[in-house]
């Protein structure tokens, strides 16, 4: 059996979820790897982030999300590390490349969750941390997505990062051209500015 045949270890829940997002509307699409950077877009909605839980849920996977320091008070900083949150600073540097590849090789399972888009309005570009992690990791990016129009969410394919910003980039573009998030016109711009100077 391999890790990804194995019973569920949450299987109501992943029954739960699943559940939820029929009742919902939703058509749920894709797989989930066990191991990678997981990034979310059109960011356009509140409503994102209970989707992607749910998604990762119906997947039984329990992903990491990046969480700034400042919210790591008692009694909120042990629940926060229990639900996989991972405490960042703000000019930690490569301090939080090391942390991030320092973790993903414990075990066999790392999942870290990302929103490129930074915003729920429209912007002109994505924010690039999510290639600099996957560079400095090694770690493969999975595309994830929610689209209003057709009422799917999900994943796409998993790719591996190159160094070639521009032509990496253009593969993402492809995948994510005609999805549209749940409030269609504030997807923001498919684009990082390192592409810029490439």
């Amino acid at each position: 059996m391999t890790h990804d045949d194995r019973p569920p270890r949450h299987p109501r829940r992943a029954r739960f979820a699943r559940w939820v997002l029929r009742a919902a509307g939703f058509r749920l699409v894709g797989t989930l790897p066990t191991r990678g950077l997981v990034i979310g877009a059109p960011h356009t909605s509140n409503w994102d982030l209970a989707l992607a839980v749910l998604v990762f849920w119906a997947h039984d996977r329990r992903p990491r999300v990046l969480v700034k320091s400042e919210v790591f008070w008692w009694p909120l900083g042990p629940a926060l590390r229990s639900l996989g949150a991972i405490r960042t600073e703000r000019n930690s540097g490569g301090g939080l490349v090391a942390e991030l590849t320092r973790a993903a090789a414990v075990g066999d399972e790392f999942m870290l969750v990302l929103a490129p888009d930074g915003t729920r309005s429209a912007s002109d570009h994505w924010k690039s941390g999510f290639y600099r992690l996957a560079l400095a990791t090694g770690l493969p990016v999975t595309l994830a997505y929610v689209d209003g129009p057709t009422r799917e969410v999900g994943t796409g394919p998993t790719l591996e990062m190159t160094g070639d910003v521009v032509a990496d980039m253009d593969r993402i573009r492809e995948f994510f051209t005609d999805k549209r998030g749940l409030r269609p016109g504030r997807g923001s711009t498919v684009r990082l500015r390192d592409e810029d100077t490439a």
